[in-house]
């Protein structure tokens, strides 16, 4: 698939981000394309993961809340509505803590 025939690819910074359980995650603060090489704060493995298949840093919605990765994987096949929202995949505790 082509980078730009991914989901990854129709995300902005500043959508809402909402999990498949319908909840709001949060806004989108960040988008790195797969193959980038800019690491994200977060754990060994993981952060080459998302390095990998692109990711989306959220915003965190909610008490005691904390910026969040989705994978490029983790995004559902569209990008959708007005204003746009982004879809994803997963429940919000499959999502990958930043670690600050």
């Amino acid at each position: 698939m082509q980078p730009n025939s991914l989901p990854i690819a129709t995300v902005n910074v500043g959508m809402t981000v909402v999990d498949s359980t319908g909840d709001e995650v949060g806004s989108v603060t960040a988008v790195q394309m797969p193959g980038t090489d800019v690491r994200p704060d977060t754990v060994a493995g993981v952060a080459e993961h998302l390095v990998t298949t692109g990711y989306l840093r959220i915003d965190g919605t909610g008490l005691l809340s904390n910026d969040v990765y989705a994978g490029g994987d983790q995004i559902a096949g569209s990008v959708e509505g007005e204003p746009a929202v982004v879809n994803l995949r997963v429940p919000r505790d499959d999502l990958h803590r930043a670690a600050s």
